[in-house]
């Protein structure tokens, strides 16, 4: 398998997290795997974006401009500034809750809704909800895990549950793990939510919480 994964948000949303399990369970089932991060400010809310490339094509840690399979996105503005690195049939899964990061100048209110309809006309797409997908655990801070049962269950992360479940035993704290196997659940959850959510993202775009 060769597969380039970009992942995006605002410093303090557990990308960095995100990149790691999705790194370890691709060595874990014998590919070759490669992060790095680009970090702006992010203990102040910056961006923050993680290069994840898997397979024998990855010459450099860093995913070229156009060359992105799918791309994970935390937040709404940080997808648009990173959708440059899409493919022309890659897949985005977006959170549609705003973080205003610090990439946004200017006091103007910001709601998403823009970034997120704009997301939608030009690739396919399966919008999110960090705050529903979170609620039950009574933390924001599981969404980086959470998003990853969505790309899980939309079957564009390329991995088997077996493995990214038994990465995250080894890696997240014993006392947080058995909430990050539960949120990763809730996430791959849903892509199945009423049942009709896999047509739509095959047809072009998807939205898990209309």
């Amino acid at each position: 398998m060769n597969k380039d994964i970009m992942i995006c948000g605002v410093g303090g949303q557990g990308t960095v997290l995100a990149s790691r399990i999705i790194a370890a369970s691709a060595m874990e089932e014998g590919f070759t795997g490669h992060s790095a991060e680009t970090i702006g400010m992010a203990q102040r809310g910056g961006p923050v974006t993680s290069h994840v490339r898997i397979g024998d094509q990855a010459f450099s840690p860093l995913i070229p401009v156009g060359g992105a399979d799918l791309l994970i996105a935390f937040e709404p503005s940080e997808a648009v500034r990173n959708l440059k690195y899409l493919k022309k049939d890659g897949f985005v899964i977006v959170n549609r809750i705003p973080v205003k990061p610090t990439s946004l100048n200017g006091g103007a209110e910001y709601d998403g809704k823009a970034e997120i309809d704009f997301i939608r006309s030009k690739c396919r797409c399966l919008v999110v909800d960090s705050d529903e997908l979170c609620a039950p655990f009574g933390s924001p801070k599981f969404f980086n895990v959470a998003v990853l049962g969505a790309a899980l269950g939309s079957g564009e992360l390329g991995l088997k549950e077996e493995t990214v479940r038994n990465t995250i035993i080894k890696i997240v704290p014993e006392r947080f793990t058995e909430k990050n196997l539960a949120a990763l659940t809730a996430g791959m959850n849903v892509t199945s939510r009423g049942g009709a959510c896999s047509s739509r993202l095959q047809s072009g775009v998807g939205d898990a919480n209309r």
